[in-house]
């Protein structure tokens, strides 16, 4: 039995993973962001602890005999959150997390003070990844940027709580701006531009490697049994992938999470930063990925739900399901939180576009999704500049629900998706993969085998030429809001 822990965005989960690869049960614990000023995206890391600590009791009260046989634990989480700790591993300030756009102006500074930023790490400067933000904290916190003593990831900062041992992986790493990507080692190059050294670092160990036992006093209030080995993990996207199967030249996924993630494995390093296409390595050995990335996806059917007074997320799909396919005639630009592929652009912003005294909620709820589809289109068409070869594509992460989403992605994607048994798990199950590789030193290729196919849904025709036409006004009102955006953009400074 081994125990798979996702520290997401909004919830963290637990996923315990029988000997045959079958989810025994799994347990969830939500989180809250906080957003104090505009653009600002943090998270307090003892509410991680807090909810994990939660979930795995709750699996014990429910689950105490398969608790018992847990052998190993493996982690994945949100990536590139800064995480502060102090020389005796307190908590220096909130997280700043993935989605955060404060530190725009400090990733035009890490890349004038290392000009070979994108060589070594292979990804242009963007403010979700952890360096930049780091160099903010250095301007506007000095106090707290000279008592930091570790810098972890989201992760990792459940392992040190798990283990007590300060580590990482590659993947998780890649999004940091610290790593030397191809090398899979710490940059001390990209280091010094942050007045940082690899003391700060945690180690780093393949994803499917162990890096620590779990410590007696949480085995013991978890039900597992001590000595329990724990996992280096992944990244979440890296997670899931090791979780759909993910991890030969040209598989492929999209992820429908928070974020929207097109993610393709490779054999070899392959940048193209000028596209905002990531280039990172995977959490297996001598394994890469490519992946385009979109700040809001599922978040985007979340806030429209919300917004139109829908019951909840499920209750405005089955609405606009009873629509039928009707073209609703308005245009939306997924851009809540902003947006990195292709357009790298901190101050874009969602927009309704076309609405009349006959649009209806149903209306919305299509356009929504239909601009989330259309953004894939984006991304994917930045994976194929760079070369790319893209092959079967499965489909994770809480939007594989939706078969309506999925005929709309299928049709604007003009690829057939195909969704496994447990796609819903997504990271967690990954993360529960690398355990087993951990405990048992089996040979990945064998045990990351892609799950049973459920369904494959095919692009349908008439979508498909709706869509193929739509793509250019799409992209055309990106350009003719850009400017506006910039200058209507709120300060993510904090202050007036």
């Amino acid at each position: 039995m081994d125990l798979g822990i996702d520290l997401g965005t909004s919830s963290v989960k637990l996923l315990l993973v029988d000997d045959a690869a079958r989810a025994v049960d799994e347990q969830s614990a939500p989180l809250d962001v906080a957003r104090p000023y505009p653009g600002w995206s943090e998270q307090d890391p003892e509410d991680w602890w807090r909810a994990t600590d939660t979930a795995a009791l709750a699996l014990r009260a429910r689950r105490p005999a398969e608790m018992a046989r847990v052998r190993a634990i493996g982690l994945a989480g949100q990536m590139h959150g800064a995480t502060l700790l102090d020389a005796r591993d307190r908590v220096l300030r909130p997280a700043i997390l993935w989605n955060d756009g404060r530190s725009a102006p400090q990733c035009r500074e890490l890349e004038r003070r290392e000009p070979r930023t994108r060589a070594v790490t292979g990804n242009k400067a963007m403010p979700g990844f952890t360096a930049p933000k780091l160099l903010w904290v250095a301007e506007r916190e000095p106090d707290v940027f000279r008592q930091v003593a570790r810098v972890l990831l989201p992760k990792d900062y459940l392992r040190l709580r798990l283990s007590g041992d300060a580590a990482s992986d590659p993947s998780d790493a890649a999004g940091t701006l610290w790593l030397d990507v191809a090398a899979r080692a710490w940059s001390p190059a990209m280091l010094a531009a942050t007045n940082l050294d690899e003391r700060a670092m945690p180690r780093l160990h393949e994803g499917s490697e162990p890096t620590g036992t779990i410590r007696d006093a949480v085995a013991d209030a978890w039900g597992v049994p001590r000595g329990a080995i724990v996992a280096a993990g992944a990244g979440d996207n890296a997670a899931g992938a090791v979780g759909a199967g993910v991890i030969r030249p040209g598989d492929a996924f999209l992820s429908l999470g928070t974020s929207g993630v097109y993610f393709v494995a490779g054999d070899r390093f392959a940048p193209n930063p000028e596209r905002a296409v990531h280039a990172f390595c995977h959490c297996l050995p001598r394994t890469w990925h490519q992946m385009s990335v979109l700040l809001s996806a599922a978040s985007c059917l979340t806030w429209i739900a919300h917004a139109t007074g829908a019951a909840n997320e499920a209750a405005l799909l089955d609405e606009i399901a009873r629509a039928d396919d009707r073209d609703p005639g308005v245009l939306f630009l997924p851009y809540l939180s902003g947006e990195r592929t292709p357009h790298d652009d901190a101050n874009a912003r969602g927009v309704l576009v076309g609405m009349t005294q006959a649009t209806t909620r149903a209306d919305l709820g299509r356009a929504v999704l239909e601009g989330v589809a259309l953004a894939f289109v984006d991304a994917q068409d930045a994976l194929l500049a760079a070369g790319t070869t893209i092959g079967r594509m499965s489909v994770i992460g809480g939007g594989a629900r939706s078969a309506l989403w999925g005929r709309i992605l299928a049709s604007a994607l003009d690829r057939e998706l195909d969704y496994h048994a447990g796609a819903e798990h997504g990271p967690s199950f990954g993360a529960a993969r690398l355990a087993r590789l951990a405990a048992t030193g089996e040979d990945p290729r064998d045990v990351c085998t892609p799950p049973p196919v459920a369904h494959t849904i095919a692009p349908d025709p008439a979508l498909r030429a709706r869509y193929a036409a739509r793509i250019e006004p799409f992209r055309r009102l990106y350009r003719d809001l850009r400017d506006g955006f910039a200058a209507l953009a709120s300060p993510v400074s904090g202050e007036e």
